[in-house]
């Protein structure tokens, strides 16, 4: 069994190239908290498992020794303790990532790394709601709050996601000085990428109605969605909401507020929105990702096929 990332040994070398690594991806690549913590997690795991699989300590000499069977038996390792094919992908993604920067800083060969391949596996469709079923769930969060002003904020932040295809922490990350919503927002999206979203006028209210109720005053650098107590709004608790929501309407679990964006993305699509055009107001950095929402226009297309035309129905 490998130690704890928290227990592992490392040599003060390595722990220091470890800290400088996601330093440089947080200064640089402008990796948000949560990635740079699951950065440095896949790493350690991995070093965790060579300290236990050469039974001595992992300082920069031995990471610079790794072979091609040692990433065998760790990838091996992985699928025995029941880690899943994405995960094991994710994790060999970030061990990559640090040897490239550290083959670099310290002048040695990482092919054994980098030519470690990660097992495939199938990449899941967003799922989209239909559109009455989208307008339902806003509707049906507004409502179900104890306290008028928290539904009328559910209700605001569900809106941005489907109605300007915004991330959940954009959404929640929006500040006292991106306030009044105008016609556009400027969002800094994942990666530091930029973009400008067009702000449609049932969001633009949606967020007004939300700002004549809130309780509490909202300065320039202040969180415009509020928790009950005042302080930033938990986006679990959008999740909370959500979950209620998708039950009373007896939506399928995969009704989140991720889905609301994945459900603007798809009506824009089958509007005849222009692919290209929906990346940048996704904010995708690759055009793959937003590819997948043809594979999602094509199925629904072939329903409507299946359901209507005359020789799909006699066969």
């Amino acid at each position: 069994m490998s130690a704890a990332p928290s227990q592992v040994m490392i040599s003060p070398a390595a722990r220091d190239a470890l800290q400088t690594w996601l330093s440089h991806a947080r200064a640089i690549k402008a990796a948000a908290d949560n990635t740079i913590a699951a950065y440095q997690t896949d790493v350690l795991e991995f070093i965790a498992f060579l300290t236990a699989h050469h039974g001595e300590p992992q300082g920069l000499t031995p990471l610079a020794r790794v072979t091609t069977r040692d990433m065998r038996s760790w990838m091996a390792h992985l699928r025995q303790t029941g880690t899943g094919t994405r995960s094991v992908a994710r994790k060999l993604s970030a061990v990559k990532n640090f040897y490239r920067w550290l083959a670099d800083r310290e002048g040695f060969e990482p092919t054994a790394v980098l030519l470690a391949r990660a097992p495939k596996f199938e990449k899941k469709l967003p799922r989209p709601l239909a559109e009455d079923a989208a307008k339902a769930m806003i509707d049906t969060v507004a409502v179900q709050a104890r306290q008028d002003w928290i539904g009328v904020r559910d209700a605001a932040v569900i809106t941005l996601l489907y109605g300007c295809g915004l991330r959940i922490s954009e959404a929640l990350g929006l500040r006292g000085r991106d306030l009044p919503l105008g016609e556009a927002l400027r969002i800094l999206g994942k990666g530091g990428k930029e973009r400008i979203v067009p702000v449609l006028p049932v969001a633009r209210q949606a967020v007004a109605a939300y700002l004549k109720q809130c309780p509490f005053e909202i300065g320039p650098d202040d969180a415009v969605f509020r928790g009950v107590r005042g302080g930033p709004l938990n986006p679990r608790q959008i999740s909370k909401v959500t979950e209620q929501a998708r039950m009373q309407l007896g939506l399928p679990a995969t009704a989140t507020p991720h889905a609301m964006r994945h459900s603007f993305a798809t009506h824009l699509l089958e509007a005849g929105g222009d692919l290209r055009e929906i990346q940048e107001l996704l904010g995708h950095a690759s055009l793959s990702t937003t590819q997948a929402y043809t594979a999602v226009d094509q199925v629904h297309l072939m329903k409507v096929y299946e359901a209507t035309h005359p020789k799909a129905k006699d066969s």
